[in-house]
């Protein structure tokens, strides 16, 4: 009784501790100007400065901050002094993950975004005239390599986007009842495959498993012939709460970290033959591809809007009061073996139906207990037109409209040597926050 007693203590204060208004973040401050050369149009002006895990030649794996074409060290600009009085350790900087400093949780993580605003503004000298020190944590990007941010403890993705799902609806089963009975009143969800979560640049194979070409014949052995993509966000948790507590809709963004952009590659003719009666397996287990810097969810607070209008009403439990969707243009390209991009949607995290409050607060709801560097994809982002759909599979409609590639080739699915890259961005009161990419090139089945 007393440990129960003293962890709704704990939880408790920590809440009142990290639950704070961000409407007045100081690195948020539009007017804010860096002394860091920052190319017009970049994705990561002093207003974003988001976290990620790098390492170089010389340098062993460590965090870092993205600002222009340039990474912070923290675990330099730690050693050398300049995040005294903070609540972080070498260690939280030190590492090969991010976990240990997320585990300081919100208010500390704030703390430490606003500290490194301050020293990169131009209002501020104490870095900036020592050149010494400027050239010890200051690394051009390219000079680096990012590897996975956060070691994923448990990853989960949802199926949130009524567009996505009415067409998938409309494709395998009736049209005029494409969406399942639950889907407007629960946020659909599964539990994925943490292990093969990948960082962009890492290249994939096409997988290979039973799939059934012909419906009048038995299954056959084979790879993947309608390799797909997912347009996706996902987000990283801080903490949560004890087993058997909930966080809710009111809450739940002060136990998200960040975002980042995420492909969540599906096989689909794999897909058809197992999904019925347990849903996703190695149709989706086989990768999933994460992109390197996680933007903070303060960094995104000027970019907040309404969401979609909910209806039926939604049970008390996934009410929620304010906005709580982003504003997010989200851009998919196919890179053709010559080298050609090809933009082949333009889509918005802003047409998710259910958002990621709902999603946090429906997970939790019976009691289950995120942990510090959980992953949660927001399921594939579609809109309302042809041109904004989030997967090939509704792109090209289930194979019946080719995508026409600028070197003549047709696209019905993602085919060997093909390169999918994802971008996003946020832009408004001229500031531009930016996620970078998420690229992946499919090689042959092994």
């Amino acid at each position: 009784m007393y440990s129960r007693v003293f962890d709704i203590f704990v939880i408790d204060t920590y809440f009142k501790t990290n639950h704070m208004e961000s409407t007045n973040i100081a690195a948020n401050n539009p007017a804010l100007k860096t002394w860091v050369e920052v190319p017009s149009g970049s994705d990561f002006p002093i207003q974003n400065l988001p976290f990620g895990i790098f390492h170089t030649e010389q340098l062993t794996k460590r965090v870092g901050v993205r600002i222009g074409d340039h990474v912070l060290d923290l675990k330099t600009l730690y050693v050398l002094g300049y995040l005294e009085n903070l609540v972080f350790s070498p260690e939280d900087f030190d590492n090969e993950f991010l976990n240990s400093l997320m585990k300081k949780g919100k208010k500390a993580t704030r703390d430490l975004r606003n500290r490194i605003s301050k020293l990169l503004s131009t209002d501020n000298n104490d870095l900036r005239n020592n050149e010494h020190h400027v050239a010890q944590v200051l690394i051009p990007v390219d000079k680096v390599k990012m590897s996975l941010p956060i070691q994923i403890g448990d990853y989960t993705d949802f199926y949130s986007s009524r567009e996505h799902a009415t067409n998938v609806g409309t494709m395998f089963r009736d049209p005029a009842n494409a969406l399942l009975p639950n889907w407007l009143w629960i946020p659909v969800g599964y539990h994925g495959r943490a292990s093969s979560v990948i960082i962009s640049g890492e290249s994939i194979h096409r997988p290979k498993g039973q799939i059934k070409p012909n419906p009048d014949e038995s299954p056959i052995f084979a790879p993947c012939r309608n390799l797909d993509f997912e347009l996706e966000t996902a987000f990283v948790t801080f903490d949560g709460k004890p087993l058997g507590d909930s966080i809710s809709t009111a809450e739940a963004e002060d136990f998200i970290f960040g975002m980042c952009l995420f492909n969540d590659w599906s096989a689909r003719d794999i897909q058809t033959w197992e999904y019925v009666p347990l849903g996703p397996f190695l149709a989706k287990n086989f990768a999933s591809s994460l992109s390197p810097w996680i933007v903070t969810l303060d960094a995104l607070q000027p970019f907040k809007v309404d969401g979609p209008e909910q209806d039926p009403k939604v049970l008390s439990y996934l009410e929620f009061e304010g906005q709580k969707s982003y504003d997010i243009a989200l851009d998919v390209f196919i890179k053709t073996p010559d080298g050609t991009e090809n933009l082949v949607s333009h889509s918005n995290l802003k047409y998710m139906y259910w958002n990621m409050a709902q999603q946090l607060a429906h997970h939790t709801v019976n009691g289950c207990n995120v942990r510090c560097g959980d992953l949660m994809g927001s399921g594939t982002i579609s809109g309302p037109t042809p041109d904004s759909y989030g997967s090939m599979l509704e792109l090209a409609w289930k194979g019946t409209k080719p995508l026409k590639m600028k070197d003549g080739s047709e696209r019905k699915f993602i085919q060997d040597h093909d390169e999918v890259i994802m971008r996003g961005y946020c832009e408004n009161n001229g500031v531009k926050i930016g996620f970078g990419e998420v690229s992946t090139l499919v090689l042959p089945a092994k």
